[in-house]
């Protein structure tokens, strides 16, 4: 299923849940792209010129897979799924629209208004998702916040409670919308500059990749050797509508993938057995401090030996003679 929203990549994963709950043994294909093409505005109205600037071409592919025999290749574990719409506002439907400008132009155009729309719509998903991904002892301080606000006037001048988030997750993929989406999101949900490394490595050098921008900063987490095995992974997302969508993954084994959208040119040919000849056997035999090095500064000694351990296996395979 192919998806051009920013948060339709999760509304994908959760579709496929569900139909995974009448669909024994099978696998599902989630691909979420990017296509600036038949949006890209050629008028002179600002706020609709945005989207050309800040938006880029991307794309990820997800396998999703209910197959018993595939748990012992799984990655990941699919824990819980939020889906929150406020499209029944005008005010939050329009927030981000296509429409044509005075000339005839056709873009889409982002009012002011969209921040505290979508930190609307974030409130109503956390709620939600509190109820089932928070430990008992946050859920429990909360509810009180809310029922001791609904009785005190002093209580409700006061800032809510916001739920310690980081006792429930490890790692956080928010959607690069931007540079004000994710210093909101830092300062509402309380969580350092390191938890965001992954979607400001993603806005800085992808953009907003639209859907596909929460799946970057996977690739991002794995390629840098963070996520360990037992991690939960939270992913959530912004999109046109209103939406805002989470997903809740826990890791089912230590992830050092090292993803080609996270490589520097060196590095690159260490990806693919498809590399052959010279190119590869100079990365991999050109001496054991240049190829230390490489480890070191990207994800560590480990992750490049198990790598070089797995291509020289795929290689011996391909080279071996068949019996007479």
């Amino acid at each position: 299923q192919c998806h051009p929203n920013c948060s339709a990549g999760l509304i994908s994963i959760a579709l496929v849940n569900e139909l995974m709950q009448c669909h024994p043994n099978c696998r599902a294909l989630v691909v979420s792209t990017e296509n600036i093409t038949q949006n890209y505005y050629q008028g002179t109205n600002r706020s609709m010129s945005i989207p050309n600037h800040l938006f880029k071409v991307g794309g990820a592919a997800i396998l999703v897979s209910n197959k018993r025999k595939d748990r012992k290749k799984a990655k990941y574990k699919l824990l819980h799924t939020v889906r929150t719409h406020i499209g029944a506002k005008d005010e939050a439907y329009e927030c981000v629209f296509q429409q044509e400008d005075h000339e005839g132009n056709t873009g889409v155009k982002l009012d002011k208004t969209l921040m505290k729309i979508a930190g609307e719509a974030l409130k109503k998903n956390i709620q939600v998702l509190g109820t089932v991904a928070l430990p008992f002892s946050e859920q429990i301080k909360y509810v009180w916040d809310q029922f001791m606000r609904g009785k005190s006037k002093a209580r409700r001048e006061k800032p809510p409670y916001v739920p310690d988030f980081k006792k429930a997750f490890d790692h956080y993929c928010i959607h690069a919308g931007g540079r004000g989406v994710l210093d909101a999101m830092l300062e509402n949900l309380s969580l350092t500059e390191d938890h965001l490394k992954p979607s400001r490595a993603t806005l800085e050098h992808y953009g907003n990749t639209s859907s596909s921008s929460i799946w970057y900063e996977l690739a991002w987490m794995e390629s840098y050797g963070r996520v360990k095995k037992g991690d939960v992974v939270w992913q959530i997302a912004f999109g046109s509508g209103f939406k805002c969508n989470s997903a809740v993954w826990k890791a089912l084994k230590t992830n050092r993938k090292l993803h080609r959208a996270w490589t520097t040119e060196a590095e690159k040919p260490l990806l693919s057995r498809s590399y052959k000849g010279i190119e590869t056997e100079g990365v991999l035999n050109e001496g054991a401090e240049g190829a230390q090095e490489l480890a070191d500064l990207h994800l560590g000694s480990s992750g490049l030996e198990s790598f070089k351990s797995s291509f020289r296996k795929g290689r011996r395979r391909r080279n071996r003679v068949p019996p007479q």
